[in-house]
């Protein structure tokens, strides 16, 4: 009785609150998940996290010293990758970011190249921008990543001390010159000595990673990766 009961409830509930696939609507998934299994293979993954010298990796040479490089999936215009992330980014969707960082890291999984990470650094927000969103959408994606991969996050270290706009309609130089002095090392201690991954949602020409790593490699003993859930060209 006790069993018929919940089944019960559990129908109410569904046919009430339905949980729905993030990409397609169907209703055929997986209570923990927030796509359904179609969607889920069909995210194009790259294969950098397991290639060294990848195309990604190669973005930073000669600009920041890296131990690697790498992001999980390609991002494309009008792509179920690119719904994911406006989720996060735009509609106020912190569990998908989370979403993504597990996905990140179950494809990290299959890789050694970056077992000597000691610890995770999301790429920091201004204090006005993440207050407009109510949350860092890198922060969500280093809360997933780090169920899954088990590595600690090192939230506050590092600060972004000025309001950027929006570097879509920038070319390569200018995101370059938009991002001088943005970031700052707020708590060195936290990072000396340390293996530090640097995660974000998106790598395009890598400029805003490129900044705050450069900051991050200057504090004593410090190595860096950087990783993030997607890549695109354009």
């Amino acid at each position: 009785m006790t069993a018929l009961i919940k089944q019960y409830a559990a129908s109410v509930a569904h046919l009430f609150f339905p949980h729905l696939c993030s990409c397609c609507g169907t209703d055929v998934l997986h209570k923990d998940t927030l796509l359904c299994a179609p969607c889920l293979h069909q995210l194009p993954t790259t294969g950098f996290l397991q290639l060294p010298n990848n195309v990604m990796e190669v973005l930073f040479w000669g600009r920041t010293p890296i131990v690697g490089a790498g992001a999980a999936f390609y991002y494309t215009k009008q792509s179920a990758m690119q719904h994911l992330i406006k989720e996060v980014k735009y509609r106020n969707n912190p569990q998908m970011g989370k979403f993504l960082g597990r996905l990140l890291g179950y494809e990290l999984q299959k890789t050694h190249r970056f077992d000597g990470v000691d610890a995770l650094v999301p790429l920091p927000l201004n204090d006005k921008k993440e207050a407009q969103r109510g949350y860092n959408q890198a922060m969500m994606i280093c809360e997933g990543l780090s169920e899954v991969w088990q590595k600690p996050i090192i939230g506050n270290a590092v600060a972004r001390e000025q309001f950027t706009e929006s570097q879509t309609t920038y070319n390569r130089v200018e995101r370059w010159q938009n991002m001088e002095g943005v970031f700052n090392i707020t708590q060195p201690e936290a990072l000396v000595g340390k293996h530090i991954a640097l995660i974000d949602d998106i790598v395009t020409t890598g400029a805003t990673l490129e900044a705050c790593g450069r900051e991050i490699t200057k504090v004593s003993g410090t190595k860096l990766s950087i990783i993030s859930v997607a890549y695109t060209t354009h």
